[in-house]
């Protein structure tokens, strides 16, 4: 464990609605989603801030947060409650319709200015919660104050056909940012903005009062920053996934899967709530029948096994009947998949039951893309949404969504073909 840092205060943006996971978000936020089997996104994010000897936290909700304030707590998952401990959960202060919502993750922070100034601290620390990531703040904070930044930036290289996704800085010899693109089409450098902070909190109040029209810390402030203060990058060369997409959510998942990938959350000390939802307290081992088979695959707590499971991550709860197939999937909480039925690069939420003989990911065609979300699924996977359920004997192809609730008797027919989309009339 770190020294504990008295005066560094946390804030961690977590209010996104993070649209393109599609399904997966209609009922909680972004960083409410589950993750590798047990963990939630946001666990990444404040396991790094356990990890580094800072005990106070300011999570800034806004989009759905139920499930995620349930998650949090009191913040004990992550050593965060106590006496001079603590987590906070702060929603939008202004009002209850959309155009008063954070504008900005500028703005997000200027509307917390007085929870800000409650908690004195030498400086802030601001993070995004839907990262999946492993990173040493206490080592930033050292190099901020080592540079005596302003303002000190994570960032790290990254494929130059990606950079238009993020802004990207362009670095002197001694990591001090000179220039600054906000998701260029016509990028200069590869060197990416992971969305982490560290800023003096003098210096952020006095620039958020300067520049109260200016919203988003990445369009605006940032690059009046550069032009005038003293602002660092500190490289980033470890594990880092925004999983932002319904293919970066897959990737990120079947990444523990593989050695060489990087991702060591047990190693990195990343903590979930297993008390949060029942989702692991009180369940029994996983059970494996006779004539089971699992490959290289991750089974969580209670799951029960008597068919085949290869390259997939399970939550807890799951039940693979006897016959039955689950290959390159992630399947969420207490799913059922019943006897001889198939499910073949899939994405399941919580309690979705396949019936028997069904098959959920048919066809060599991978390309034909969601109709009516195109951008969203492109690759192959399929998307079963909250207590769903298939019909037995059915047949769904690739990038089909099958909203939450959908039962047997909403199925309009026992073949679904690639690429379509089954909703709630």
């Amino acid at each position: 464990m770190m020294a504990n840092h008295d005066n560094t205060l946390v804030l961690l943006l977590a209010g996104g609605v993070g649209s393109r996971l599609n399904i997966l978000v209609r009922t909680r936020a972004k960083p409410a989603v589950p993750f590798g089997g047990i963990y939630r996104i946001i666990d990444f994010s404040l396991s790094n801030v356990m990890n580094s000897g800072m005990s106070r936290v300011g999570v800034l909700t806004q989009y759905k947060p139920l499930s995620l304030m349930n998650h949090l707590g009191i913040g004990e998952a992550w050593d965060l409650s106590g006496r001079t401990r603590g987590i906070k959960i702060l929603p939008p202060r202004t009002g209850a319709t959309d155009s008063d919502w954070y504008k900005g993750t500028a703005d997000a922070v200027r509307q917390n200015i007085d929870f800000i100034r409650a908690h004195p601290s030498k400086e802030i620390i601001i993070l995004s919660g839907d990262h999946i990531y492993h990173m040493d703040l206490a080592d930033m904070l050292a190099v901020h104050r080592r540079k005596k930044a302003n303002l000190t930036i994570g960032m790290m290289r990254v494929p130059l056909e990606q950079i238009h996704q993020f802004g990207a800085g362009i670095v002197n010899e001694n990591d001090r940012i000179i220039d600054w693109e906000e998701k260029p089409t016509e990028p200069k450098t590869d060197l990416a903005s992971m969305g982490i902070y560290v800023f003096d909190t003098e210096y952020m109040l006095r620039v958020l009062e300067e520049e109260r029209q200016e919203n988003d810390f990445g369009m605006h402030i940032i690059p009046r920053a550069i032009s005038r203060d003293r602002v660092y990058a500190y490289p980033f060369r470890g594990y880092w996934r925004d999983v932002g997409t319904i293919q970066a959510y897959w990737q990120a998942n079947m990444d523990l899967l593989d050695p060489a990938s990087g991702i060591r959350p047990a190693q990195w000390g990343i903590r979930p709530n297993p008390d949060a939802d029942g989702r692991e307290a009180d369940r029994p081992a996983a059970r494996f029948a006779a004539g089971s088979k699992v490959n290289n695959s991750l089974i969580s707590a209670g799951c029960v096994i008597e068919g085949e499971v290869s390259n997939s991550i399970l939550s807890p709860g799951i039940r693979v009947e006897a016959g039955a197939v689950v290959r390159n999937s992630v399947l969420i909480d207490d799913c059922v998949i019943e006897a001889g039925a198939v499910v073949d690069l899939a994405i399941m939420d919580k309690r979705v039951r396949v019936g028997r003989r069904a098959v959920v990911g048919l066809g060599d065609n991978l390309t034909q893309v969601n109709s009516r979300y195109p951008q969203h699924l492109y690759t192959g996977i399929t998307l079963l949404g909250k207590d769903a359920a298939v019909p037995p004997v059915t047949t769904i192809g690739r990038n089909c969504i099958i909203s939450p609730l959908i039962k047997e008797d909403s199925f309009p027919g026992r073949e679904i073909v690639s690429g379509t989309t089954i909703d709630l009339d």
